[in-house]
């Protein structure tokens, strides 16, 4: 996918998702309180950092951007939920991670761990609370957002590295149109044959098509388990919330349609339900008033027991 193709789904996800924010707000990104700021030693490792007024600590909104985990950039935090978050005296971050084609999954997965560890590392300096962390994604984002949230903790108290000490984990997450299941026969037998369409699957594991995926499927399915969130959803992980423009209809009529359909949503509230948490599913043309938005639900957690 070209990184202009990128740009344009993010945008357009995003306009669909916070139009509702503050629609006379023009979309232009207030300059960030730190930029580029090091999270590790890769040139991808970087975040940037708008501080909530006051000396805090403050609650903290991590982004992270879509892409298929091979495009996109933190500069695609959309500015309506820049500016909610700063509103309500809530922290936001939004970083870079390395694409797959500079390092295969789950190492997405781990560069966006490791940031929340840095900013945790670092919470007094930045005026942080590590207490109340969530994260906001849009599609593979929403992925790691939500994995970060049920994936057991990766903090290593015997680490050298004083960052890898602090917690991993996400108090609370919203994932827009993410695809919690990246085991692609299974997803497929939810949402069609035009899956394979979609090269994230492959280009996780670091190969050219679907058809090799399927081919190779014994020894790449141990990884694509491991990096949907489906497969980590327990008791002890924090509220969610999933939002999906629409229910397309079945099966999927287009590799982007199948990537993002709201049946993943489903899929997963299913197993949160089962495990015992809570996970809200919002389908935006169905206008649920009784689902909150995606700001007013991060409010709400981060904002709990301050």
């Amino acid at each position: 996918m070209s990184r202009f193709l990128v740009r344009l789904f993010v945008f357009v996800g995003a306009a669909t998702h916070l139009a509702l924010v503050d629609s006379a707000e023009p979309l232009k990104l207030p300059k960030p309180s730190k930029a580029n700021v090091a999270y590790g030693s890769h040139e991808r490792h970087v975040l940037d950092l708008w501080q909530a007024s006051g000396d805090g600590p403050r609650p903290l909104c991590v982004f992270i951007h879509g892409g298929g985990w091979a495009g996109g950039n933190k500069a695609d935090v959309p500015p309506a939920l820049v500016k909610a978050m700063l509103r309500a005296n809530v922290s936001v971050a939004s970083i870079n991670y390395r694409y797959t084609r500079m390092a295969k999954a789950p190492a997405s997965l781990y560069d966006a761990a490791r940031a929340v560890q840095y900013l945790r590392h670092n919470a007094t300096s930045l005026r942080l609370d590590p207490r109340h962390f969530a994260g906001y994604g849009i599609s593979a984002g929403g992925v790691s957002v939500l994995w970060l949230t049920c994936h057991d903790d990766l903090a290593d108290a015997k680490s050298d590295d004083p960052v890898l000490r602090n917690s991993s984990r996400l108090q609370a997450a919203v994932g827009l149109s993410p695809p919690v299941c990246l085991e692609l026969p299974r997803a497929m037998e939810w949402v069609g044959p035009k899956l394979a369409g979609h090269l994230m699957m492959a280009r996780a594991v670091g190969v050219a098509s679907s058809d090799e995926v399927l081919k190779r499927y014994a020894e790449f399915e141990p990884v694509l388990r491991e990096c949907s969130p489906l497969t980590h959803v327990s008791r002890d992980d924090g509220p969610t919330l999933l939002s999906f423009p629409r229910v397309d209809p079945l099966p999927a009529e287009t590799p982007g349609s199948a990537i993002h359909h709201a049946v993943f949503g489903e899929k997963f509230q299913e197993a949160a339900r089962a495990a015992g948490v809570s996970c809200l599913l919002r389908i935006e043309d169905q206008m649920p008033a009784d689902v909150p938005t995606a700001e007013e639900f991060l409010v709400r957690e981060l904002t709990k027991a301050l």
